[in-house]
């Protein structure tokens, strides 16, 4: 299983008493409740067969919000009808993939850098995931 915390650059997980704080951060206050819910579409539109609601854990990088993790099984099956990509990641990358559709989803609707900021970090860090393979033919 990828585990966030073996990789060069070093994620941390969100403490339960900091998580409120973590989804106003990475998506600004006046899209929060659009950008949860796109990011939940979205996955259950990559993951259909595998994704049904559930907890997800928040990981942030040097004190800033980077991306989310479904956390209902360890592994999910993807597939992207727009670009054709099919494939199984683990829960990790399937979160790196679904934050990244909904940061960029949602920065083409909205005129907030907060989106496309969070977007090219998360995309210069996912560079370095061992998923980055699977990551990147997901959201090409």
């Amino acid at each position: 299983m990828c585990n966030p915390e073996t990789r060069t650059a070093t994620v941390t997980l969100v403490a339960e008493d900091r998580r409120t704080d973590f989804l106003p951060a990475l998506f600004g206050l006046p899209q929060l409740i659009i950008a949860e819910a796109t990011l939940y579409r979205l996955m259950e539109w990559l993951s259909p067969q595998d994704y049904g609601g559930g907890f997800w854990e928040f990981y942030e990088l040097d004190g800033q919000p980077l991306y989310l993790v479904p956390t209902s099984k360890p592994r999910y099956r993807i597939f992207c009808e727009t670009n054709g990509y099919e494939g199984e990641v683990y829960a990790d990358a399937a979160g790196i993939i679904a934050t990244l559709f909904a940061l960029s989803h949602l920065s083409f609707k909205y005129e907030s850098a907060r989106f496309s900021d969070g977007y090219h970090r998360l995309y210069a860090f996912a560079a370095d995931h061992p998923e980055a393979s699977e990551i990147f033919s997901a959201i090409d």
